[in-house]
């Protein structure tokens, strides 16, 4: 039995769109990424613990920013909007 694959509309707004979906194509990205842009695995865990005890996190978000620290925290080049992520790894 052939499973048909729902393909999403890249113009539609996150309302129109199911939200499984969404993350998983977030999750698919983030995979996807050239890995010279992400932080090492440890890393990348380590923030989002960070972001976990985080009162600003919801639903995935941060209301700080609005970005998804998921796809925040795996990039290499950004930084937490209140200097949570600041480390001795990332200091070295």
């Amino acid at each position: 039995m052939k499973t048909e694959t729902r393909r999403h509309c890249r113009k539609c707004l996150m309302r129109d769109m199911d939200p499984k979906a969404y993350f998983e194509n977030l999750h698919t990205y983030i995979e996807n990424l050239e890995e010279e842009l992400k932080v090492e695995k440890p890393l990348y865990e380590e923030r989002l613990s960070l972001c976990k005890e985080c009162d600003l996190l919801t639903d995935g978000m941060c209301r700080a920013c609005g970005c998804y620290v998921e796809l925040r925290a795996v990039m290499r080049k950004n930084s937490c909007p209140y200097d949570k992520w600041v480390s001795v790894k990332e200091m070295l």
